[in-house]
């Protein structure tokens, strides 16, 4: 997708913090992005207490980080299709539920690997659901000129809880043991639910139904297919996720087998990583000005593959502290490089499927990542599974040349006024379907081969906004003649794709409009595949083509 105009002037990394909604839902989710990472590390440190299976240890991870990657799709959809609002408190409180009830039990001495596994898996489940929803509902938040900036501080809200997090969690654990850790998690969560409850905006009507779920899901994944940008930002995040996973799994072995130390040194190699991202966040605009996004993107994903070579032969705690330290550097700045610039390229209705693809990619990568580097420490040891994650990730900035991060920061995605219901003479239903789209161009043969490949841009549009089978042909016997057509699989969907269409996409199609040379306007011609109700019955019956003529709303 390489359709965006120009934004409006920067602003202030801050200024979207001066709006006291914005301000209230930021500071809360920075708090229960907290906890959820904290609930983590005592989750982890338990199960080291517990058993030292390496594997179960790194699978606490995987299992907090797995319903980003099952769930996380349908939460996007949910997201787009009712209160972005409401979805979160929900999401919130299922995670409340799990933090609360791990504390419990921890209390009363009945935690069991199993329990920690599944209630880490409920936990998570809540904040896959509550990400996109809270990501993708800038938009209510701010206006246009301080989306930007807001996307930047949501970004930063939730990166450096990642980082961030595991190492204040890391000090609780060390001063109070995983049961304290459990209890201030679930506390961390209640400022969200607080801030949910009395942020919540009016929001205006739909004019149209929402999508099913498992429909908006196919939507947001077609959509983020057939946009080459957003799709490179997708792999690109899975890469890191599934490479440098090893760091965040296997932080407690870290510090117990490499290190042979315990919970201090933990918590303490978990800070040093988390100071190292925020000054990923302060290095980010720096090496941007530099550098450009890719130039950044490849340059800190070689320093962060180094780091962690560094992280797996080292067998001193200051030496593994500044790898770390360099490495949370690099894996905050290219996160957020990903994140910013996905965001930003993307129009408000799929914002929050986008935003969930990328979260499923990375957090899957991480949970990925759990499972594999565990089986190789429990078979080769830590020190091997991080050295050949460090490799792997040294040389994953080639994936670059393949698949660059795209420049999303100075353009903003403008959407376009919705066209009004076309005029028809059969009465449909929302359901009725198929429907069959053909646009008639007549294009002087000279300007053919330009006629073809804009046409083929405006395909890609179409795709994106939800039509299939798209194709386009040529008469054998009037070469100037070419035919699009396209489908959709009900009338509400082709109604959808109008309103979907942006202002960049609009200007797209109005360029493939002026081609046509003809003596008359473009033709255009919808068809009711399957008309099963559209014909009357009998010769007495009323027949709804011409008795049932709709209005144009």
């Amino acid at each position: 997708m390489t359709e965006t105009q120009t934004a409006p002037p920067r602003q202030g990394m801050a200024a979207p913090l001066r709006i006291p909604r914005f301000r209230l839902i930021w500071t809360a989710s920075v708090l229960s992005n907290l906890g959820l990472l904290i609930q983590g590390v005592g989750a982890a440190w338990a199960m080291t207490e517990s058993t030292g299976d390496a594997t179960l240890v790194a699978m606490v991870q995987s299992a907090t980080l797995l319903p980003m990657l099952l769930f996380t799709l349908p939460a996007g959809a949910m997201a787009d299709m009712y209160p972005r609002r409401v979805v979160a408190l929900v999401s919130v409180f299922i995670s409340l539920c799990g933090v609360s009830t791990l504390f419990g039990l921890s209390l009363v001495g009945a935690i069991t690997p199993g329990a920690l596994l599944a209630l880490s898996f409920v936990a998570g489940c809540g904040m896959a659901f509550f990400w996109p929803s809270w990501q993708s509902s800038v938009t209510e938040d701010v206006p246009a000129e301080l989306l930007q900036p807001a996307v930047g501080l949501n970004s930063l809200s939730y990166n450096s809880a990642r980082v961030a997090g595991p190492a204040v969690g890391g000090l609780i654990v060390a001063a109070g043991g995983a049961v304290i850790a459990f209890a201030i998690s679930a506390f961390l969560y209640l400022p969200m639910i607080f801030a949910q409850l009395r942020a919540a905006p009016e929001r205006q009507m739909p004019r149209l139904p929402p999508e099913r779920l498992g429909r908006a899901v196919v939507s947001g994944v077609r959509y983020v297919f057939h946009s080459p940008a957003i799709l490179s930002i997708v792999i690109r995040a899975f890469a890191l996720g599934a490479l440098t996973g090893s760091v965040h799994t296997l932080m407690p072995l870290i510090a117990r087998d490499l290190l042979s130390s315990g919970a201090n040194i933990f918590g303490f190699l978990l800070g040093t990583f988390g100071a190292g991202a925020i000054i990923g966040v302060f290095l980010m605009p720096h090496l941007r000005a530099r550098f450009g996004v890719e130039g950044s993107v490849s340059r800190c994903i070689f320093a962060l593959g180094l780091s962690i070579i560094v992280v797996g032969v080292s067998r001193s705690a200051v030496l593994t502290a500044a790898a770390l330290l360099v490495a949370g550097a690099m894996w905050m700045s290219v996160s957020q490089f990903c994140n910013v610039n996905l965001q930003m390229l993307v129009p408000r209705w799929v914002a929050g499927r986008a935003v969930a693809c990328f979260q499923a990619a990375i957090s899957g990568g991480i949970a990925l990542a759990g499972v594999v580097w565990g089986l190789h420490s429990d078979r080769f040891g830590v020190g091997s599974a991080l050295v050949t994650s460090g490799v792997l990730t040294g040389i994953s900035f080639l994936l670059g040349r393949l698949w660059p991060v795209p420049d999303g920061g100075s353009a903003y995605v403008a959407s376009g006024e919705s066209l009004p219901d076309p005029q028809i003479r059969i009465a449909v239903s929302g359901r009725s379907g198929p429907i069959t789209i053909e646009v008639e161009y007549r294009v002087p043969q000279d300007r053919a081969r330009a006629f073809y490949r804009l046409i083929e841009a405006v395909q890609l549009s179409r795709k994106r906004n939800g039509a299939y089978a798209v194709s386009i042909s040529r008469d054998l016997g009037d070469p100037e003649i070419w035919m699009e057509r396209y489908h959709f699989p009900t009338w509400d969907e082709y109604l959808r794709q109008r309103d979907r269409m942006t202002k960049q996409e609009r200007e797209l199609q109005d360029q493939a409009l002026a081609y046509h040379a003809g003596g008359s306007p473009v033709t255009a011609r919808r068809f009711l595949e399957r008309p099963y109700g559209s014909v009357r019955w009998n010769e007495e019956s009323a027949d709804p083509g011409f008795d049932n003529i709709l209005p144009l709303n």
